[in-house]
């Protein structure tokens, strides 16, 4: 299928590795103009690197922190023009509730919401003026169902989807749609060591140290395996597309083939 992509502009934070380099590579390969952010200079050249090898349009990269202000700034002014935004940056943690600090809470609710929506609000007004446009968050499933170990990390992804959802109706009547997707646990960069602290025998095969996890902490999970970063690429891939015109304001869950919409 033709996601009709050539011509439309994509920016794509956090995009240096795991989820955000395969949404920016699977977008070029459609053939979208992409542009990803990145903090560390050298991770942004292996990223842009990485996303040429892989063919496509144009591939560009903006050197700034779009978790901060000043960063967001920079971002805006060097792209003013964005069709597709992606507002893919996140980090996350496993911490006891009791043992949270204030400041990780603040960090996680800057780096994870915030971005997104100093970002929305740079480049919405222009979507709504050109009459076209797609802003996608990635959350994640624990936004509905918060893990116990990273109330702080849930916290921040239930609050994407209401972000998410309220500018989506802003937009009503026009041909803009802002969307979410929620991925079950993902295979990228740093999983490995985030399942090992989870692992009853650490120093277990990380196959076998996978299907404790499904079986323990993922119960309810229906895919029972990682979710592969480009699996959650294709669903972006998609709702920036031209052919998901008539999604917006839903939050797709990218796990086990279920798609729950937000009506």
């Amino acid at each position: 299928m033709d996601l009709q992509l050539n011509g439309k502009t994509a920016l794509v934070t956090g995009a240096t590795a795991g989820i955000g380099l395969e949404i920016a590579r699977t977008l070029a390969t459609e053939g979208a103009r992409v542009v990803i952010t990145g903090r560390d200079r050298a991770k942004l050249d292996n990223a842009l690197a990485a996303i040429k090898t892989s063919g496509g349009a144009e591939i560009t990269g903006i050197l700034a922190d779009a978790a901060s202000t000043e960063g967001a700034a920079i971002i805006a002014e060097a792209e003013p023009l964005i069709d597709i935004l992606v507002n893919n940056l996140g980090i996350y943690e496993s911490k006891a509730f009791g043992d949270i600090p204030d400041a990780d809470w603040s960090y996680l609710f800057d780096v994870n919401v915030m971005s997104g929506v100093r970002l929305s609000r740079a480049f919405l007004p222009g979507m709504l003026d050109r009459n076209w446009g797609r802003i996608v968050f990635i959350s994640s499933e624990a936004g509905l169902a918060i893990p116990g170990d990273m109330i702080h990390y849930g916290m921040t992804k239930t609050a994407q989807l209401s972000v998410s959802r309220g500018l989506a109706q802003m937009t009503r009547g026009t041909n803009v749609t802002v969307n979410s997707v929620l991925p079950g646990p993902t295979r990228s960069e740093g999983i490995e060591a985030f399942l090992r602290s989870q692992a009853s025998d650490p120093s277990a095969p990380i196959k076998q140290i996978e299907v404790e996890f499904f079986a323990t902490a993922r119960s309810a999970s229906i895919l029972q395996r990682m979710v592969e970063a480009e699996e959650v690429a294709n669903l972006v891939a998609y709702l920036a597309s031209p052919r998901s015109s008539a999604t917006n304001g839903a939050a797709l869950r990218a796990e086990g083939g279920l798609v729950n919409t937000i009506s």
